[in-house]
């Protein structure tokens, strides 16, 4: 518990009414998250105005109420009001303050970019549980300690809010845990979620075309995952990329580069038939047994983060074999001599590496089942569409998460990317029995490819948030082939 002056010390406010010392023991911007001795954000949302739930919050016992504009009216003359200059930036800050600012005893990774971030935050994660240092990963897929799952009670983002996350840091402390491995969305980045935090090694992966519509435009996304380059104390970034490369530069921030191009720091190339990675002063061979060629960077990513950490190349690639991929990524079903690949590739970026990489090793047919995301990002429906058709066989398009989005428009959307295609496709709106079709009609030899949601249990439609999982469909229809 701090004091409400000690909190709200060197930080620009103005404070009208209330009892001024009193106790504080948390803050939220929910107002069904206060309890007595918290501060409440009434922040101004995208859907919902927090000034509409400061009465609740005050009958919750909010010992506090922040806003960020003087447009409010009387409140309960015990309850101060505090006027600061960004809601967003105050709730960061509080939160960490409150949690005793737990990142600066930790070291923290902080993974960016449109495509890989989940598998790279967990190659990082399984190199340094090999090395016996207790680590935490967080983000798209939950909290893992130690590489096991861990239940907190929190909102199912990338990245967390600070009130949810700086807590959680705390805890990792509690448990003995020294290196934190997180996600960075563009969303987490904007809303200053990690504005707190103290990054140690920042690593920015790629730049694609994701949530443009949520940042109002590609250019507003690049300068929300720039924000990462500044925030971190060692900055790693992919060479192959060359949006990545100008936001390094424009940066003016000294770089670690890592990638396949001869000027990357941290190099891939070809050599003798096999992989190797090379530093100014060492290689190896880079030997992994997951799928999806793409993993190569992924792996050099992972690897270049535990090498700015001081690591070498001797003590990390020995482990680089057992690396094994997230749920939901590249994950391979087999039954009857037919492969089903479930992959969270829902970009046109992402979903071409994983067609491109399949159909090289493909000896019958490949056929993707996939769609697109409603209220997201239209743009990028026709693009995936047209890359479906070049690398498949046949393609069934379904539904994704539609949300209140009409299934139909979004896969009419798609279709316009199959132009004058002589590749079989078959509309099919219903997920699950889209997924049938495909297995059911597939043989020995043939791989079917069910994209867009991975890891994901659940559906959001129109009509509400169904339970759904790829992965356990795909179970249930390979195991009725094995039972007949």
């Amino acid at each position: 518990m701090l004091l409400l002056p000690e909190l709200l010390k060197d930080w620009p406010c103005t404070v009208i009414g209330g009892k001024f010392r009193v106790g504080i023991t948390g803050i939220t911007e929910d107002s069904r998250n206060v309890q007595p001795g918290y501060i409440f954000v009434a922040r101004r949302g995208a859907k919902e105005d927090g000034t509409f739930f400061i009465e609740e919050a005050i009958q919750r016992g909010a010992a506090a109420i922040v806003v960020d504009r003087t447009e409010i009216g009387d409140l309960s003359k015990d309850v101060p009001l505090i006027t600061v200059p960004d809601c967003r930036q105050f709730l960061s800050h509080a939160s960490a303050t409150l949690a005793g600012n737990p990142s600066e005893q930790l070291t923290i990774i902080a993974v960016t970019g449109t495509n890989g971030k989940t598998t790279v935050s967990h190659f990082i994660g399984q190199l340094l549980k090999k090395l016996g240092v207790r680590t935490a990963v967080i983000g798209t897929t939950g909290i893992f300690i130690e590489g096991h799952r861990v239940d907190y009670e929190v909102p199912q983002m990338t990245t967390l809010p600070a009130e949810y996350f700086h807590p959680l840091l705390k805890d990792c402390v509690a448990q003995g845990v020294t290196h934190v491995v997180l996600e960075a969305s563009s969303l987490g980045l904007s809303t200053s979620r990690l504005a707190h935090c103290q990054i140690d090694v920042g690593i920015l992966l790629n730049i694609g075309e994701d949530h443009y519509d949520e940042h109002g435009g590609k250019q507003f996304y690049i300068e929300a995952k720039s924000k990462l380059l500044k925030m971190a104390d060692k900055v790693i970034v992919n060479r192959d990329d060359a949006i990545c490369v100008d936001m390094a530069t424009a940066s003016a921030r000294s770089c670690v580069f890592f990638g396949t191009h001869h000027l990357s720091d941290i190099c891939l190339r070809a050599e003798d038939g096999q992989v190797v990675i090379a530093t100014e002063k060492e290689n190896g061979p880079l030997l992994l047994s997951t799928l999806g060629d793409f993993n190569w960077a992924n792996a050099a990513a992972a690897l270049s983060a535990l090498l700015v950490l001081s690591h070498t190349l001797e003590e990390l690639l020995p482990h680089t074999a057992s690396l094994v991929l997230p749920e939901g990524r590249m994950e391979r079903l087999e039954e009857e001599g037919i492969t089903v690949v479930i992959d969270y590739a829902h970009t046109p970026d992402a979903l071409e590496a994983v067609l491109s990489s399949l159909s090289k090793t493909c000896s019958g047919k490949l056929t993707t089942v996939f769609g697109c995301g409603g209220e997201r990002d239209k743009g990028k429906r026709g693009e995936m569409g047209e890359l479906a058709v070049r690398y498949s066989t046949n393609v069934l398009v379904t539904s994704d998460n539609p949300r209140k989005e009409d299934p139909l428009a979004i896969i009419s959307d798609i279709v316009i990317g199959f132009a004058d295609t002589c590749t079989p496709i078959e509309i099919e709106p219903d997920r699950s029995l889209a997924i049938r079709k495909a297995i059911t009609g597939a043989c020995a030899g043939d791989v079917v490819l069910i994209a867009g949601k991975g890891h994901e249990k659940t559906q959001h439609t129109a009509k509400g948030v169904f339970p759904f999982s790829d992965l356990e469909v795909a179970k249930a229809i390979l195991s009725e082939l094995n039972r007949k």
